[in-house]
């Protein structure tokens, strides 16, 4: 049994923040049934992100497939129908799902469901029970709500390339985007999040409700303590925080440290995170440095923080003298947090991620043996399931609108006549 058995989920989304709430509803259990659009003469069909690659899925005869990774990456555990929402037949077609659906979620620009018939006031006539959830960049109120949205350009919208990369005044100085797409995924996960609470509601008062979600909100709700730091101290004493390359604006130490260099040469890294002042006094314990303890100036982590400038080029000096592997080994024996600074390769290869499980190999219907990344959640009652490989384009079509609809295979014929599948 799964958290979400018995909840179905009509998912018009696309890309990646819709995609990745409904993939994690998918893993929780839920029926999400992700509407694709259907081949066309002058359109490959489907979601965008099947064709954003390479790399792409190497099928059983050993060439690429058209399923890229991307794709792959966001759509477990769902099954897959062809629709036309451009076409009357279609948007009819959507009525009668989302007549029989808990939830329906999409990324669509602010109106175009409107114009189709699919809107939130349009589906709740059908189905009052209805969560419905829009994602887009700017919500739907709001001077830019008619804009597109994406989130490379929402990072820098919303603050976090203003505190992402070296600062200014050192080599490689200047705004970095983060390396994965945050804004789509935190705009995901707190849809799903929002979702939930909705189905709660629902439950208890037979009300549905519209969730209005957008990536530029959630940007500026991510910026956690530095977003407080500027509101409750930097917006009255003229302060914007800004990028401090891989260091810490309210610990110290906490950041990257240039160590000793490899049996090769080449220059080796690790990350001192030391997050409280008993954990400073034990880094200057094994570091032979005790003294530094004891200084006041450097005694409470609100004293570090104000002599960072001194302290910190100390500390390179020290951590220079020793290696990665030794300083590993002396600070976790301390208890010091710390870490080494992984390749995608060293990730997968570590014994935790592996003794987690969080690599599951799938029986795809294009190759025998697909690994991807699993889901996170560690459920004791209800774990998370793990049945469905990303569906390939409308491959679940008739039986989703046979099982939902009791469509026979002439309405499923007259269907497919019409264009709506």
């Amino acid at each position: 049994m799964n958290a979400l058995d018995g909840i179905r989920i009509l998912d018009c989304s696309r890309v990646l923040a819709g995609p990745w709430c409904t993939q994690t509803l998918a893993d929780l259990g839920a029926d999400v049934v992700k509407v694709e659009r259907p081949r066309g003469p002058n359109h490959p069909g489907g979601d965008d992100t099947r064709g954003w690659g390479p790399p792409f899925l190497r099928g059983r005869d050993g060439q690429d497939t058209a399923e890229a990774a991307y794709y792959l990456g966001a759509n477990r555990n769902k099954r897959s129908i062809t629709c036309d929402l451009s076409r009357p037949e279609g948007q009819a077609l959507i009525r009668e799902l989302a007549a029989k659906a808990d939830v329906f979620v999409e990324n669509y620009k602010v109106g175009d469901m409107a114009r189709y018939g699919l809107d939130f006031a349009a589906l709740r006539a059908i189905n009052p029970r209805l969560v419905y959830c829009s994602i887009t960049g700017f919500g739907q109120t709001g001077p830019y709500k008619d804009r597109a949205g994406y989130d490379y350009a929402v990072q820098g919208m919303g603050g976090l390339m203003s505190l992402t990369g070296e600062r200014d005044d050192l080599p490689g100085g200047g705004p970095q985007k983060v390396g994965v797409a945050v804004a789509d995924l935190f705009t995901g996960l707190y849809s799903t999040v929002a979702i939930q609470a909705a189905l709660r509601h629902a439950e208890r008062t037979g009300e549905g409700q519209h969730i209005d979600m957008a990536l530029l909100d959630t940007q500026v709700a991510m910026l956690a303590n530095l977003g407080a730091n500027y509101l409750v101290r930097g917006r009255e004493d003229g302060k914007v925080p800004g990028r401090a390359g891989n260091a810490h604006a309210n610990i110290v130490p906490y950041q990257v440290f240039e160590v000793a260099p490899d049996a090769d040469g080449h220059a080796q890294h690790i990350i001192l995170a030391v997050g409280n002042d008993g954990q400073f006094t034990k880094f200057c314990e094994v570091a032979g440095r005790p003294e530094l303890a004891s200084d006041e100036r450097f005694a409470r982590n609100q004293n570090r923080v104000r002599h960072r400038g001194v302290l910190v080029p100390m500390l390179e000096a020290v951590m220079k003298t020793r290696g990665k592997a030794d300083w590993l080994a002396a600070l976790e024996a301390a208890k010091v947090p710390c870490g080494p600074i992984n390749d995608l390769a060293e990730v997968f290869a570590d014994p935790q991620v592996r003794e987690r499980g969080m690599v599951h190999t799938w029986h795809h219907p294009l190759a025998d043996a697909v690994d991807l990344v699993a889901s996170p959640i560690k459920m004791s009652a209800t774990p998370v399931r793990n049945d469905r490989p990303p569906p390939l384009m409308g491959e679940h079509t008739d039986e989703v609108l046979a099982e939902w609809l009791g469509a026979d295979a002439a309405r499923l014929a007259q269907l497919r006549a019409s264009g709506a599948i």
